[in-house]
Order: C-alpha cells, then sequence, then structure tokens
C-alpha cells in the first residue's frame, strides 16, 4: 500500500502489505521566516482545520508536529489554546515534502 506525498507514512514500509512497519519521520525544513504563532481557540485540538486555512489541504494536520516536536509531542492533544508553535510556509512543504 503506498502513501501519498501529503501523507506522514509516505516512507513508512508495509509488512505483507498489510500493516505499516515502523513510522519513518518525514522531516519539514526549519525556515528563519516561519511564523511564530499561538494556538486560538478556533483550532483547539483542531490541527487538521489550520492545515485546511493554511495549505487548503486538512491532510497536512501533522506538519505542526513535525515542526514543533519539543511543543507538540502528540499532534492532536497537545494542539491547545495558548500554545506557541511556529508554523511552515507553503512553499517550506512543497519542497520538503514534494507537493
Amino acid at each position: 500500500m503506498a502513501y501519498d506525498n501529503s501523507s506522514p507514512y509516505f516512507f513508512t514500509e508495509t509488512v505483507n502489505n498489510k500493516f505499516l512497519d515502523f513510522m519513518v519521520n518525514r522531516p519539514i525544513a526549519i525556515d528563519p521566516s516561519d511564523q511564530h504563532w499561538m494556538i486560538t481557540q478556533v483550532y483547539h485540538l483542531r490541527p487538521d482545520l489550520l492545515a485546511y486555512d493554511l495549505y487548503n489541504d486538512s491532510k497536512l494536520w501533522w506538519v505542526f508536529a513535525q515542526r514543533n516536536p519539543n511543543k507538540l509531542k502528540d499532534p492532536l492533544f497537545d494542539f491547545t489554546v495558548g500554545t506557541e508553535i511556529y508554523l511552515p510556509k507553503i512553499t517550506t512543504l512543497k519542497s520538503s515534502l514534494g507537493l
């Protein structure tokens, strides 16, 4: 089973064509001009909504945790009001993920 390039599992192999093997992370390049941002109530526990609003693709919800591993250890339950994170630019995602 192959995953598309917007998936966090793109580089993760499958075993017996049924199960995912150990997760292979997809690093997101750090750009000094990434926007520093605080999660608001609108996006509380909803990285998918922010991904849709920023990148027009809710499947990119996981990029926030990849870009902010010290703040978002759990990509959903750490996505809470008041948490300050960096938002990768769409140009960074295009070059890092091949979108």
